[in-house]
């Protein structure tokens, strides 16, 4: 069931995860003060011991970012993978994505079940590239110092600006998303099917920040964690 919530950008930020990485700086804190959110090391171990993501050519184990343990906040992740395609190959990253495990099946999915059939049916072609505008990165949200730490400091988030086909068309997320009929349908049809896949969606119409990419993201919101937030 697909849940739409018009959220305040604030309500977002509150919802998010938050950390704090020293940077031996005299400046203000880069993070608001940190939490503990066990989910993050429990839910992570369970996909890397449930076999979903197999080490590959294109998913390619790391080292650990620092992530979580027993529940502590940090920036990174406990066992992340680098993934340069998706759906076994078929849909290349460029630049290739830093990811926690579970992300890793939620993008496949969202590849597989949403965005191939929507590119066949609304351009006519296929996709074969997707462009990474961000993976892991141990940051704030919207880069706002003193903020909350933003998903993309526990690679628990991946921004796309644009699809390329195999006919050579690329299908940009700043001019597509109000451009051609066809580019207008394929983008907010997969930006729909998102929603039921990723936790926490934001396209061009949530906020001045996203006006030209979208923003997946596995956060939990509210107490239960079954909130969904799609914009």
């Amino acid at each position: 069931m697909l849940f739409r919530f018009r959220v305040p950008l604030l309500a977002f930020a509150a919802a998010a995860v938050v950390a704090s990485c020293s940077s031996g700086s005299s400046k203000p804190p880069r993070f608001a003060a940190p939490k503990p959110e066990p989910w993050r090391a429990s839910t992570e171990r369970a996909c890397l011991k449930s076999g979903q993501v197999r080490p590959s050519r294109y998913v390619v184990p790391r080292s650990s970012l620092g992530g979580p343990s027993g529940g502590v906040a940090s920036c990174g992740a406990y066992r992340p993978f680098v993934v340069s395609a998706a759906d076994n190959g078929r849909v290349r990253l460029q630049p290739s994505a830093t990811l926690r495990c579970p992300m890793i099946p939620a993008f496949d999915r969202w590849i597989r079940d949403v965005v191939a059939p929507s590119a066949d049916r609304w351009l006519g072609s296929h996709v074969v590239k997707v462009r990474v505008a961000s993976s892991y990165g141990c940051r704030p949200i919207n880069h706002k110092r003193g903020g909350k730490l933003s998903e993309h400091g526990r690679a628990n988030a991946i921004d796309i600006s644009a699809f390329e086909l195999a006919d050579g068309r690329i299908v940009n997320l700043k001019r597509g998303w109000r451009g051609p009929k066809s580019e207008r349908r394929f983008l907010r049809t997969v930006h729909r099917g998102a929603c039921n896949i990723f936790t926490t969606v934001l396209g061009p119409n949530a906020d001045r920040f996203h006006h030209d990419h979208f923003h997946f993201d596995l956060a939990r919101h509210g107490r239960t964690g079954t909130y969904r937030v799609c914009r």
